[in-house]
């Protein structure tokens, strides 16, 4: 874990902000992110990094593993993202699997 209080001072700064202005559009009390800038805070919640991710326009897992949460690595993601896809289809035939791939085939081909 870094010391990030840094790093949110700088996300507010570029964009010219006070913590008032922060805390009117986040709900973040503006004392609350004086201690988070200074490094007071050890540890905010995730759903205050949430707000703040939001509202910067940062990645929300960059802000995560810079307080120190542990994050998933990407293929455990995935993974996961596989294993919810396949609970929400359900059981489908052999032949509707071809069809799938097929079409997952041509979207992606649009793309390039």
């Amino acid at each position: 874990m870094e010391n990030y209080g840094g790093y949110f001072r700088a996300l507010r700064e570029s964009k010219q902000l006070t913590l008032r202005e922060v805390e009117k559009v986040t709900d973040v009390s503006n004392a609350y992110l004086s201690q988070l800038e200074s490094g007071k805070i050890k540890q905010p919640s995730p759903l205050t990094l949430h707000k703040l991710a939001t509202f910067y326009g940062v990645s929300y897992e960059i802000l995560m593993e810079k307080v120190g949460y542990p994050m998933p690595k990407k293929q455990e993601r995935e993974a996961k993202t596989e294993v919810n896809a396949a609970h929400r289809i359900g059981e489908i035939t052999e032949e509707e699997e071809v069809e799938i791939l097929n079409y997952l085939k041509f979207i992606r081909s649009r793309k390039k």
